[in-house]
């Protein structure tokens, strides 16, 4: 079953770690990405830019409206996400776990809805 690991976080915690600890996460995630390799079972993976360059669609009485920023107010971001194909959720959970940001964010794990 394909699983979406949506990787949140807050970027301002992120913008002030030091460029030690920056290098470290980033070390940590290069890991964890051959890990994935290794497995095999990585679909797709992708980091967006800060929410700061987002812009949000909604249609309301026929008229398209655009915000910039995210939807929401939040305290953290969605900073990122794969996509992995496993037997279950419990390996789903288990790999969401090994994420880098799992130790400073939140990595909701979601099961895709097939059409």
């Amino acid at each position: 079953m394909l699983y979406f690991l949506l990787i949140t976080d807050e970027e301002n915690q992120i913008a002030q770690m030091s460029e030690e600890d920056m290098g470290q996460l980033m070390a940590d995630y290069e890991s964890f990405g051959a890990e994935l390799d290794k497995a095999g079972i990585c679909k797709a993976s992708h980091r967006l830019q800060p929410v700061a360059t987002a812009t949000s669609v909604r249609v309301r009485n026929g008229e398209i409206l655009h915000t910039d920023g995210p939807f929401a107010e939040t305290k953290e971001q969605l900073g990122g996400f794969y996509a992995i194909e496993v037997a279950n959720l419990d390996e789903a959970l288990a790999w969401a776990a090994k994420i880098p940001s799992a130790k400073i964010g939140t990595i909701e794990v979601r099961p895709e809805w097939a059409m």
